[in-house]
């Protein structure tokens, strides 16, 4: 990257450079190993901890929180805007398996951070932030349900009733990422307060439910193109079958959960492009060490003309999706999420994409090493094509950037 960013931006990159040549890239083969002689692979190797507590020695903890979310105060992360933040996040993409959760800065926690920060009450900010912000526990978001087409969320059909002091939660979720993690100790879930409302983006709510809570079963690991994502805690399928929780665990008010998920999910999805960008280019210093290394038919594949065009035109795919990865960023900053949202589904369109075409390109050049564990990239693959789909399917960005695009001629 030859950008030129503000002093601060230039002084953590450098920072977080090293810390990824230092310790989180001789790691990934730790991890590895380590991992195979867990009692349940669901555990975290010693390896990841050690990453992070260096990580938190360093300073480079909680980067993603960003200054822009009216928090209640500024010690929660470093203070950065989201234009700060993007060559920060595309780093850690280039290990996105280790990067982010050494960093404190992995999904589905950082969501859930700052829909706490930014809704929570004094005291589920206390009981649950505080010990997320330390790396403490994990966490994960409870939305997406096997029955109905969760793309539209206004179809869930979790129901959330109140009883007395309580709320009374009952529905199937799956691919519920983080779950499968034992250090996993709350969910916020997504269900209907209101299912006969007549605006149906006030039907739904969202309550902190403890995984510990009669009635919550974490019933299996929902596989990725085959991945379990152990890493990441893994996408589970989760029943909640009558839990109990207290009214208090209600975040923000009733009704107010379709408009808590919107804000939720466009700092994510932003996150999730600046790391795909990072993992743009550990694919493309892959494919040009393996064309420098190999020779076939004759001459080494650096010469050959579809590997040229190959390396060439990832190169210009990713130095466009950066600038509107930037862009996108510097509008969040500037004009806030709603004034950003042509571009923020632009990059939600535009960079998955794109991505699954890189690494599909640096799988194909690495012939079988591609679709093997040797290499990072199917894994990658996976990973990015997935996107595809997480915090909504690419037709439903077109759909609303179309809407929008097209109102402007009605």
């Amino acid at each position: 990257m030859d950008f030129a960013f503000d002093a601060r931006t230039e002084e953590l990159r450098g920072r977080l450079l090293a810390f990824m040549e230092e310790f989180v890239h001789p790691a990934e083969a730790v991890a590895e190993e380590q991992r195979a002689k867990l009692a349940s692979p669901w555990d975290t190797p010693q390896v990841v901890e050690d990453l992070k507590a260096e990580a938190r020695r360093q300073g480079l903890w909680n980067l993603f929180f960003t200054n822009q979310h009216s928090l209640p105060d500024e010690e929660y992360g470093a203070g950065l805007t989201n234009l700060q933040y993007a060559p920060l996040a595309e780093i850690t993409g280039r290990s996105p398996q280790l990067a982010p959760t050494a960093l404190n800065c992995a999904a589905p926690d950082t969501g859930n951070m700052e829909v706490l920060a930014q809704f929570g009450s004094a005291e589920q900010r206390k009981r649950w932030l505080e010990p997320l912000l330390a790396g403490e526990i994990r966490s994960a978001f409870a939305m997406t349900e096997p029955e109905v087409a969760s793309s539209d969320a206004t179809n869930i059909e979790t129901r959330i009733e109140r009883d007395g002091d309580d709320y009374v939660i009952t529905g199937r979720k799956w691919y519920i990422s983080g779950a499968m993690n034992p250090d996993c100790r709350i969910f916020i879930v997504m269900g209907k307060t209101d299912p006969d409302g007549d605006d149906i983006r006030r039907q739904q709510s969202m309550v902190l439910v403890p995984r510990d809570t009669p009635g919550v079963e974490v019933r299996r690991a929902m596989r990725v193109y085959g991945y379990e994502d152990h890493y990441h805690g893994g996408h589970a399928e989760v029943v909640f079958d009558g839990a109990r929780v207290p009214v208090a665990n209600l975040v923000g008010e009733e009704g107010g959960g379709f408009a808590i998920a919107q804000a939720r999910l466009g700092p994510g999805r932003i996150h999730h492009c600046m790391r795909l960008i990072g993992m743009a280019e550990r694919a493309i210093e892959l494919m040009c060490r393996r064309a420098v290394s190999r020779t076939a038919f004759g001459k080494p594949l650096a010469a050959q003309g579809q590997v040229q065009a190959w390396i060439a035109d990832a190169r210009v795919a990713v130095e466009q999706l950066r600038l509107l990865v930037l862009k996108t960023a510097w509008l969040m900053d500037t004009v806030g999420n709603k004034g950003a949202h042509t571009e923020i589904q632009a990059i939600k369109i535009a960079t998955p994409r794109t991505v699954v075409d890189i690494l599909d390109q640096a799988v194909q050049l690495h012939g079988a090493g591609g679709v093997s564990q040797d290499f990072p990239l199917a894994e990658l693959w996976a990973a990015a094509r997935t996107l595809r789909l997480a915090d909504g399917p690419d037709e439903v960005h077109q759909r609303s950037l179309a809407r929008r695009e097209l109102g402007r001629h009605a």
